[in-house]
């Protein structure tokens, strides 16, 4: 099991990311999930878990998979893919993605740690979700239509809210944490560290763990997000 590695600490970092920097530097692999990389491992793959602030507060920047894509088709997730051999590290994939698939200026962002590195099995990845501040926010929207259809900033104080959290299950019979936030479904390994996050940074509220939806067939997208939500997320 791996743990997590903090990279820096700036000077002029929000105060209310100061416990979940702390937390993050004693993390470990199984404070995610139970799943261990196989012998002989997988991809690897990074996610970008970018942390801004817009005047709703603290947010998270997530975007929702194309229906069409093989994988994890119509879901949202962190920005993110494979590693590809000009990457330096984990940093520079999880920013190289983030910048094909959502415009993002690496120059506006800060990486602050490295998370444990997590198994993903129906891709066989194992990837690295990189923990960053968003230092300098802009705009945002899908450059890879193929692969991203919305982008969204969802504020912190929406996904703690009670009413917002609930647990799915899979057809296979997996139940796990989930969100309900600004007309998309959050769950998976995205909602799974996003749950995690929010209770590292001592920012959860307590909810009810007993409300579970059944998530549509396996071999059936995960609805699109409703709600009219813009192709163009502004800071």
């Amino acid at each position: 099991m791996s743990t997590g590695r903090v990279l820096g600490r700036p000077d002029d970092l929000p105060s209310w990311l100061e416990p979940l920097l702390d937390r993050v530097s004693t993390c470990r692999t199984e404070d995610f999930t139970p799943l261990r990389t196989p012998v002989g491992g997988g991809r690897p793959s990074a996610v970008l878990v970018l942390l801004g602030e817009s005047p709703a507060g603290p947010d998270l920047l997530v975007l929702q998979r194309a229906a069409t894509m093989r994988n994890h088709a119509g879901q949202p997730a962190f920005p993110g893919g494979g590693t590809d051999p000009e990457d330096a590290d984990a940093v520079a994939t999880a920013m190289r993605e983030a910048q094909e698939e959502v415009g993002l200026d690496p120059a506006s962002a800060e990486a602050l740690a490295l998370l444990p590195d997590l198994y993903i099995p129906v891709s066989s990845f194992v990837v690295t979700p990189v923990l960053a501040w968003w230092r300098r926010p802009h705009s945002v929207s899908p450059r890879q239509p193929a692969e991203v259809a919305h982008v969204a900033r969802l504020p912190i104080s929406e996904l703690v809210d009670p009413e917002n959290r609930i647990r799915v299950r899979h057809p296979s019979g997996w139940v796990g944490p989930a969100f309900q936030v600004r007309g998309l479904l959050v769950w998976g390994f995205t909602a799974g560290v996003i749950s995690a996050l929010l209770d590292m940074g001592g920012w959860s509220r307590p909810w009810q763990p007993g409300r579970i939806v059944e998530l549509p067939d396996a071999s059936a997208p995960v609805p699109a997000a409703r709600g009219g939500a813009p192709d163009e997320v502004l800071p």
